[in-house]
């Protein structure tokens, strides 16, 4: 799995997890799902992503996206 589809994967968890804690536990949890989205925004245009960040540090290999 290279950097790229590691940091999808990793949004997707986020976003469905807070969704399901949206439902179950409190609205507040939306704020979270709204996080990821505009998270997700900026780093599309500025190149610039912290999860990508933490993932190279873990050893992920590189992909096209995030350099």
């Amino acid at each position: 799995m290279n950097l790229d589809r590691a940091v999808m994967a990793f949004a997707g968890v986020m976003i469905l997890a807070s969704v399901a804690l949206a439902q179950l536990v409190s609205p507040w949890w939306w704020l979270l799902t709204a996080f990821v989205g505009l998270n997700l925004l900026q780093s599309s245009f500025t190149g610039f992503c912290p999860a990508a960040m933490l993932l190279r540090r873990l050893g992920v290999r590189s992909g096209c996206a995030f350099r």
